[in-house]
């Protein structure tokens, strides 16, 4: 396993999936899994989705700058951070964000996000 080709599509899947439809978010997430987002923090699947979806935009687009990832722990799990910027549909201007997933395999072989840290870069 390659873990930077693995972080690249997760990225990918995530963002992709972020910009068109946030609940279909829900898979990505299980009940330990926690969102810090913007400070407040958030767990378990639903309750994540619920924030996510609850955010005052409906429309974004998200263009990506970087990606780093590592291997974490003996369990392979796998840091992800991310960097980029962020378009609200009618705002001229793009925000600026950086988040950080810590990715935890799951038996099938995938993976799934046990915590999840996001924030605005204000200049």
């Amino acid at each position: 396993m390659d873990p930077d080709a693995v972080a690249k599509a997760f990225v990918e899947h995530y963002y992709t999936t972020v910009d068109a439809n946030r609940a279909n978010l829900a898979d990505l997430y299980q009940e330990a899994s926690m969102l810090t987002f913007e400070g407040q923090k958030v767990q378990g699947s639903t309750d994540i989705v619920a924030k996510l979806t609850s955010l005052p935009f409906q429309q974004c687009q998200h263009s990506i700058t970087t990606v780093d990832c590592q291997p974490s722990g003996p369990a392979g799990g796998m840091l992800v951070f991310v960097s980029g910027n962020l378009q609200l549909a009618g705002d001229e201007h793009a925000l600026k964000f950086s988040q950080m997933f810590h990715l935890m395999p799951t038996p099938q072989g995938g993976f799934y996000v046990l915590n999840d840290i996001f924030r605005l870069n204000y200049e």
